[in-house]
């Protein structure tokens, strides 16, 4: 099949739709879920949308927040851009009837909460389940609109470019992408004027993470194989709480649990944070995951505790009645018992290069949300800031589609030819998908985690070559299939991010390495950008 529209969007969260409603008074626009429409990182973000809103707070004190936890790699206009342009972002989801939790004192004002590396109360939230509230407001928005068209279990498999098809006319540019129906087994061709990736982040390329199953970093590695720098990708965040339970796959106990004065302690009962930064538990995310990653390997206990036994039982039930009720489910009750949490893979402070509008280098291609790298987060990102991102970046990159769309050319649709499956056929040995899976997770968590040395990355590394070839091979041979596709995508995004880390030569944010424990603000002041053939 051959679908063409005004506008493509990859990938159905906050950012992707955000886009997609902009872009639909304008034009056609197809949107791809590679699950269910719903099945996003947006959907599992517990905590909320930080937006100035406070009379005592400030524009200026939340970009020096944002630009404090990024350890100062941040490129300051962008935050400054994504911090101002937030309220008006937030009013349209009001708008929406997305449903924030109110002030309990004043309904006619929003209730505001606090999260670690914030120094005022500024984050929106729809109690803690701001994420499923807002992608249930977008869904909503997008199903009633008749220009947009949803398909969903549609996996984008490779970006269409006319490099790729030899055709030499003007320069590169991005027509579509190929798309696997993963209900029919069938490869489709999706065209379109401009072209948006909003796939998310890579979560599920480390072995434990607070991410669903769909964050295999696809937007990334589809960019990566066209030729489109990526950058900044050894910053990738641990969530210092994740539920440690053996039934718990990747659930997240919410930043404004320490926000709202959870302590975390030691088995013993210890608290131990102030020994780390003199914000205690409320320290920026890396300081607080790193801290959980010693005390964890120096007791060689296997998780620590959040306490939130002294605060009120009603309190905890109304404020965080999501996690409350979930960890009810796993026999653990917050209102009389610490709660066992570790770090985990959390959210890709790298990504697709892109400028303040979306743009990227490949003409007719945008991307936002946490398949972009914008400069907002620099070596660390701020809680609360990812939904923001994606509202703000989503917005503007609609602001400058018409003007990537009027430089498309429409009659070289008819030279993208369908999908070869040439000599592909099914898998006969699904333990060798299964297997690399596995192992690429498991090297990733041992070599490329919280702490990290050039001995253990450059493992990594060796290994991953292999494996990419292997995959590589796997790839031609079998016929195309999610695992597969899957598969092929975080091995390249590990590879990626290994590289990454092995150029930067410092600690800063979230990337420690045991070789450079120091900071270099003289010669590390800057961006880590992979080019296919170019490293700089």
């Amino acid at each position: 099949m051959r679908y063409s529209f005004d506008t493509l969007v990859i990938g159905s969260g906050v950012a992707g739709l955000t886009y997609a409603l902009a872009m639909a008074e304008r034009g056609t626009v197809g949107v791809l879920a590679k699950r269910d429409r719903s099945d996003t990182n947006t959907r599992w973000a517990q905590g909320g949308i930080a937006t100035v809103m406070d009379p005592e707070d400030s524009f200026d004190a939340h970009v020096m927040d944002t630009i404090n936890a990024g350890a100062e790699l941040n490129h300051p206009d962008i935050v400054q851009i994504c911090v101002e342009e937030g309220p008006a972002r937030l009013a349209e989801l009001l708008a929406m009837g997305v449903d924030f939790t109110r002030d309990d004192a004043d309904p006619s004002r929003l209730d505001l909460t606090r999260e670690g590396g914030h120094t005022a109360r500024r984050v929106v939230h729809a109690k803690d389940m701001t994420g499923a509230a807002v992608q249930e407001g977008l869904v909503a928005a997008t199903r009633q609109h008749p220009n947009i068209q949803f398909f969903e279990d549609h996996h984008a498999v490779d970006l269409i470019t006319t490099k790729k098809l030899g055709i030499r006319q003007g320069g590169d540019r991005c027509l579509g992408a190929y798309v696997l129906d993963t209900l029919s087994g069938q490869v489709d061709t999706f065209l379109g004027r401009v072209v948006m990736l909003a796939t998310g982040g890579a979560g599920k390329v480390y072995r434990y993470t607070s991410n669903p199953d769909v964050a295999t970093g696809d937007g990334i590695a589809m960019a990566w194989r066209v030729g489109v720098p990526i950058v900044n990708m050894e910053f990738y965040q641990f969530h210092p709480t994740s539920l440690y339970h053996p039934h718990a796959k990747n659930f997240l106990i919410t930043e404004a649990c320490r926000g709202e004065g959870g302590i975390l302690r030691r088995a013993d009962g210890e608290a131990f944070m102030a020994a780390y930064h003199p914000m205690k538990d409320l320290a920026p995310r890396d300081i607080v995951a790193r801290a959980i990653d010693n005390e964890l390997k120096r007791t060689g206990d296997d998780c620590v505790f959040l306490d939130m036994t002294h605060l009120a039982p009603s309190f905890l039930e109304h404020h965080f009645p999501g996690v409350h009720t979930a960890l009810m489910g796993f026999g653990v009750d917050m209102r009389k018992e610490p709660i066992p949490v570790v770090p985990a893979a959390h959210f890709c402070c790298g990504g697709v290069m892109s400028d303040a509008w979306g743009r990227t280098p490949l003409t007719g291609l945008l991307t936002a949300g946490e398949s972009a790298h914008t400069g907002l987060h620099g070596a660390n990102r701020l809680a609360s800031n990812s939904l923001l991102e994606g509202l703000v970046f989503g917005h503007r990159a609609a602001e400058v589609s018409g003007e990537q769309q009027a430089g498309a050319t429409p009659d070289l649709t008819p030279e993208v030819p369908d999908w070869n499956v040439g000599l592909a056929h099914a898998a006969d040995e699904k333990v060798l998908i299964a297997h690399a899976w596995d192992e690429i997770r498991q090297l990733m968590w041992n070599y490329v985690g919280i702490v990290r040395s050039n001995k253990r990355l450059m493992r990594a590394q060796r290994r991953l070559v292999v494996l990419n070839q292997e995959i590589k091979d796997d790839y031609w041979e079998f016929t195309l299939s999610r695992d597969l596709i899957e598969l092929r995508n975080i091995a390249q995004v590990g590879e990626l991010i290994v590289n990454s880390a092995l150029m930067r030569k410092e600690s800063r944010g979230l990337h420690y390495t045991l070789d450079y424990p120091e900071r270099d603000d003289v010669n590390w002041k800057r961006d880590t950008i992979l080019q296919r053939g170019v490293r700089r």
